[in-house]
C-alpha cells in the first residue's frame, strides 16, 4: 500500500473512530457567562441557568415554569403556617453520598447569606422561619404568616450537599470542588471566560442524558457567536442577535426557535436619595436635590421614551413594548396598566412642573454584555431623553463590573432586566420594589431603593393570601401602585431567539434558560 493509501485509510480510521466519541459532546455558545458556580452567589438568570445542570431543586419548572417534582415527590400545607415535603428516595450527589433532608435543611441556612452576593436568594427563603427534620425523607418548612407561594420560591432554590457545602466558599464551588449537587451533570471544568465542562451522570434519578459531555462557552460577542454556529465549532447558540435571525432562519443547515420571555427590560432610578451621584445640572455642577425623588420628573422620563420605535428598530421587532413587569398570560398582571405613550411634549411641561425647565444631566449605566442589545438600547434612550433636556451620557461595562457596582448603589439610573423566577408577578415585585428589607429579604434587587408602604401593604397581604383569586388580585393592585408611581420604568420584554443545527432541537422557555437537559437529537 501507497503512503498516501495508507494515511488515507488511517485518517478515515481516526475519523470514523472520533464520530460517535464526537457525537456525545454537545457544545452550546452563551451570550452571557455565569458569574459563579457558587448556585445561591448571585440570583441571576445565566447562574440559575448553569446551576440546573449540576443542581437539583426540591421542585422544577418545566418550559412554562409549571411546577413538576423535582427532589420532593410532592408537597402539601398542613396549616395555615406548615408546609411538609416529601422527599425523593434512592437519591444520590454525584460522589455517591445519599441525598437526606439535612441537605435541604442546610442548603435554607445557606443561601440567603452566602458572602458579597450581589443578588441573594432570600427573598425566596426569608418567609421560612423554621425548619424541622422529620424523617430523611420529610421535612416541614414554618412560616410566621400563611405562605400560599413558597412552592413556587422553593423551586428557584438549588440543593446542595451539606458534607461538601459546609465551609465551602464560591471559589470552592467555582473550581468545582465543593460543586458536588444531585443533577444530570457533573463538574469537570471551570475556566472563566472561556468554558464549563460537564460530564453525564449516569446514576442521575431523573434518567440519563444523550449527552456524555457538555461543554459551555461563553462568547460575548454576538457576530462572534453566530460565526462560531455556522462554522459548526458549536451546535446551539443562545441570545441569537436580533440583525442576524432572518438569515438564520434561511440557512437550510439551522434551525431556529422563539418565545417570549418573562424578562422586562427596564430602568431603575435613584429615588431615595436626597443627593444621586449621577446626577448634575447642565453646567456639570452635582445638583444638590435629586430630581428623581419627584414622581413628575419620573413620569417625563417615561414619557420621553419611544418603546414601539426601540422595538422596531433597536430589537428590530423581536420584543413587546411593556406597561408592567409581565407580559400577558402570567400570574398578576394587571388588565389596567397600558404602555406609557411617546410624549416628549408632555415629557418637557412636566420637567417645568417640577422645577428643572432647562433639564439636567444624567449618566445611565448598562450592561454591554447581559441582555439583548443592551448597550444599543441605552444609546437610543440617552437620545430621546437629551431631546426632553435630560442631557443623558451612557455608561456601559460588562455584566460582571455592572452587577457589583449596582449592587453598592453607584448609579443614579440604570438599564437593568429581571425574569421571574416563579414565573408570577411576586418575584419582580418583591425583588424590585419593595422596600429594601435585609431581614425580611425584601428588596434585594431594589438598587433604586424604592419605596412605597401602599405597595408594601397590598404585597404583604397578597403573599399570604391563599385564595388565589384573591392573591391575583392584591399582586395586580399592587402592581398598579408601583407602576403608576414610576418604582420602576418598563421598556419591553424580551422576545429570545435560540439557533442550532439541524441535528439538534429546543424548546423556547419562558425563562430563558438554556439547559443541556432540553437540547435534544433532532432524529
Amino acid at each position: 500500500m501507497s503512503n498516501r493509501r495508507a494515511i488515507a485509510a488511517a485518517t478515515a480510521l481516526v475519523l470514523s473512530a472520533a464520530a460517535p466519541a464526537a457525537a456525545q459532546t454537545l457544545t452550546v455558545g452563551l451570550g452571557s457567562e455565569p458569574s459563579a458556580l457558587d448556585p445561591h452567589y448571585h440570583n441571576l438568570g445565566p447562574n440559575n441557568a448553569m446551576a440546573r445542570h449540576l443542581f437539583d431543586t426540591l421542585i422544577l419548572q418545566d418550559e412554562r415554569q409549571r411546577l413538576t417534582p423535582g427532589l420532593a415527590l410532592s408537597w402539601k400545607p398542613l396549616d395555615d403556617t406548615t408546609w411538609e415535603f416529601k422527599l425523593r428516595p434512592n437519591v444520590k450527589f454525584h460522589d455517591g453520598t445519599a441525598f437526606a433532608a439535612s441537605d435541604v435543611a442546610f442548603t435554607l441556612k445557606r443561601a440567603p447569606d452566602v458572602p458579597r452576593s450581589p443578588a441573594s436568594f432570600g427573598i425566596y427563603i426569608k418567609p421560612i422561619t423554621g425548619v424541622e427534620i422529620v424523617d430523611p425523607l420529610t421535612i416541614r418548612f414554618k412560616t410566621a404568616a400563611p405562605y400560599p407561594l413558597l412552592p413556587n420560591d422553593i423551586s428557584t432554590v438549588a440543593i446542595v450537599s451539606q458534607k461538601h457545602g459546609e465551609n465551602a466558599t464560591t471559589e470552592d464551588y467555582n473550581s468545582c470542588k465543593a460543586a458536588v449537587g444531585t443533577g444530570p451533570y457533573k463538574c469537570v471544568e471551570r475556566v472563566a471566560g472561556d468554558r464549563v465542562v460537564m460530564a453525564r451522570n449516569d446514576a442521575y434519578w431523573g434518567g440519563a442524558q444523550p449527552w456524555q459531555r457538555v461543554v459551555f462557552k461563553p462568547i460575548k460577542s454576538a457576530p462572534t457567536r453566530v460565526a462560531a454556529l455556522l462554522a459548526g465549532d458549536v451546535d446551539l447558540i443562545d441570545d441569537a442577535p436580533t440583525a442576524d435571525i432572518e438569515r438564520l432562519k434561511k440557512d437550510a443547515r439551522l434551525s431556529v426557535v422563539q418565545g417570549v420571555s418573562n424578562r422586562v427590560i427596564y430602568l431603575h432610578l435613584d429615588s431615595d436619595r436626597a443627593e444621586s451621584p449621577g446626577i448634575a445640572d447642565k453646567q456639570g455642577n452635582p445638583l444638590k436635590a435629586n430630581p428623581f425623588k419627584d414622581p413628575k420628573v419620573r413620569k417625563a422620563l417615561s414619557k420621553a421614551i419611544n418603546r414601539p420605535a426601540i422595538v422596531d428598530r433597536v430589537m428590530e421587532g423581536v420584543a413587546i413594548p411593556a406597561g408592567q413587569l409581565l407580559p400577558d398570560g402570567f400570574f398578576g398582571v394587571s388588565s389596567k396598566l397600558r404602555v406609557e405613550p411617546f410624549d416628549p411634549e408632555g415629557a418637557r411641561k412636566l420637567l417645568a412642573e417640577a422645577g428643572y425647565p432647562n433639564g439636567f444631566r444624567v449618566t445611565l449605566a448598562t450592561p454591554n454584555d447581559r441582555y439583548i442589545n443592551d448597550e444599543k438600547i441605552a444609546q437610543a434612550i440617552a437620545q430621546m431623553l437629551t431631546r426632553i433636556g435630560i442631557e443623558t451620557k451612557v455608561d456601559a461595562m460588562p455584566g460582571a463590573v455592572y452587577f457589583g457596582r449596582a449592587s453598592k448603589l453607584e448609579f443614579s439610573l440604570m438599564l437593568v432586566g429581571w425574569g421571574s423566577g416563579t414565573g408570577e408577578a411576586s418575584s419582580p415585585l418583591k425583588s424590585l420594589l419593595a422596600s429594601f428589607d435585609q431581614a425580611k429579604g425584601m428588596g434585594a434587587a431594589n438598587r433604586g431603593r424604592y419605596s412605597n408602604p401602599q405597595m408594601d401593604r397590598l404585597l404583604e397581604r397578597a403573599l399570604a393570601t391563599v385564595d388565589d383569586k384573591g392573591r391575583e388580585a392584591l399582586l395586580q393592585q399592587a402592581t398598579e401602585v408601583a407602576i403608576g408611581d414610576l418604582g420602576i420604568v418598563p421598556l419591553h420584554f424580551q422576545v429570545n431567539t435560540w439557533a442550532m443545527k439541524k441535528a439538534v432541537k429546543y424548546d423556547a422557555r419562558t425563562d430563558e434558560a438554556t439547559l443541556a437537559t432540553g437540547i435534544k437529537r433532532a432524529n
